[in-house]
């Protein structure tokens, strides 16, 4: 996993780079929300040889079709995130700097993990 943080006010697709970087593992399917819907982001993805599945915002004159079954696993995703929200702390962001924030996602992190072994 890989976490890292921006201000909330940046839109999803400013993060993209960051995600993506070049020092993690190619992957070969990109399920994201309409936030990385942009051309830039499609044509970056394509270009990579991986498969963007990302829905199209309505306003968007070039239709793109996209699986639905494979697009429902993002959902796994999202409850991760939700999860990592049930520590109060991750939920209302109290903390000073970035970097004790940071580590306490990884904290959070690694017990949920601990806790998905012992089931």
């Amino acid at each position: 996993m890989r976490s890292d943080i921006s201000p909330g006010q940046t839109s999803d697709y400013l993060g993209f780079d960051l995600v993506m970087d070049d020092n993690l593992p190619e992957p070969s399917v990109l399920l994201a929300d309409h936030g990385y819907g942009s051309d830039k982001v499609r044509e970056n993805m394509e270009a990579r040889n991986v498969v963007p599945f990302i829905p199209m915002r309505k306003s968007r004159k070039l239709r793109i079709a996209v699986d639905r079954t494979l697009y429902r696993l993002r959902n796994l995703a999202e409850r991760c995130f939700n999860k990592l929200k049930n520590a109060r702390r991750v939920a209302t962001r109290d903390d000073k700097t970035a970097e004790s924030f940071l580590s306490f996602i990884d904290i959070t992190s690694i017990r949920l993990w601990l806790r998905h072994l012992s089931t």
